[in-house]
């Protein structure tokens, strides 16, 4: 089974998100925490997902159990041994919350998306019909 390339297209998008995401939270807290040992130093892999303190991504959900339905999980990890101090982490995470939010009507303009917390992560919920004519 193949997959639809308007399909193709909203991944690419999100991923570009992400990449956005990736530098915002490096050049925010990128010093704060050493890398993982076996991570290599931001802009020395081929993706900005495998290189430096953090790395982002998105995961579809069906969300079953969910108060918001299916969605993209986004993900914002820490990439180190150390052990991130819990003030840290939720400073991590509004910064990416609310960087996330700024991006959003940038890369899925005239669509009704938004960042929702779907018990202990956050969910992009909304528009993602693929039958559009025009740019997603």
């Amino acid at each position: 089974m193949s997959t639809h390339p308007k399909q193709v297209e909203l991944e690419g998008i999100m991923r570009k998100m992400c990449d956005e995401l990736d530098h915002h939270m490096e050049d925010t807290f990128g010093k704060k925490y050493p890398l993982h040992p076996n991570r290599l130093a931001r802009g020395k892999a081929s993706s900005v997902a495998y290189d430096g303190l953090f790395s982002t991504g998105t995961q579809f959900t069906l969300g079953y159990g969910s108060n918001h339905g299916r969605g993209y999980i986004v993900s914002v990890e820490i990439r180190t041994l150390s052990k991130v101090k819990e003030e840290d982490k939720q400073q991590i995470e509004r910064e990416a919350v609310d960087y996330i939010r700024t991006l959003i009507p940038r890369y899925f303009p005239n669509r009704n998306i938004t960042l929702e917390k779907d018990g202990n992560v956050y969910k992009l919920v909304g528009d993602f019909s693929l039958g559009l004519s025009s740019s997603l």
